[in-house]
């Protein structure tokens, strides 16, 4: 992942961008978050619904509230699976699985809110 700040019409935004295997351009948009928006309130202590974390961390690209928990606990996902759907800017941004694996924990609720960079699922 690259990070970059972009100005556009005077807004800055930070931009994570995913490199895609092979040279494809990435199927998710862009996750964008303006500079001078409100901070979020700090995310909760995590919530460990397996009770053992996974060893892949499936991270919140941008800073927003968690709108949808996509997989359970024990569910088999494939790389690019929608696991937790973050709204931001009043969009909303799937959070995907980096590989193929099988969810081993969801740290957050649908509600919370998240800084970019937080972990919101772990995976097997």
């Amino acid at each position: 992942m690259k990070n970059y700040t972009i100005t556009v019409n005077g807004n800055v935004y930070d931009v994570v961008v995913e490199e895609g295997a092979g040279g494809a351009a990435p199927a998710a948009a862009p996750k964008a978050a303006p500079k001078a928006a409100p901070k979020a309130a700090p995310a909760a202590a995590p919530k460990a619904a397996s009770g053992a974390a996974g060893s892949i961390k499936i991270e919140a690209g941008a800073a927003g509230k968690v709108f949808a928990i996509d997989a359970k606990v024990g569910q088999a996902v494939k790389t690019g699976d929608t696991v937790v759907t973050i709204e931001a800017m009043k969009m909303e941004i799937p959070v995907v699985a980096p590989s193929d694996g099988t969810v081993a924990s969801i740290e957050v609720s649908v509600g919370d809110a998240v800084e970019a960079g937080a972990v919101l699922a772990t995976l097997n």
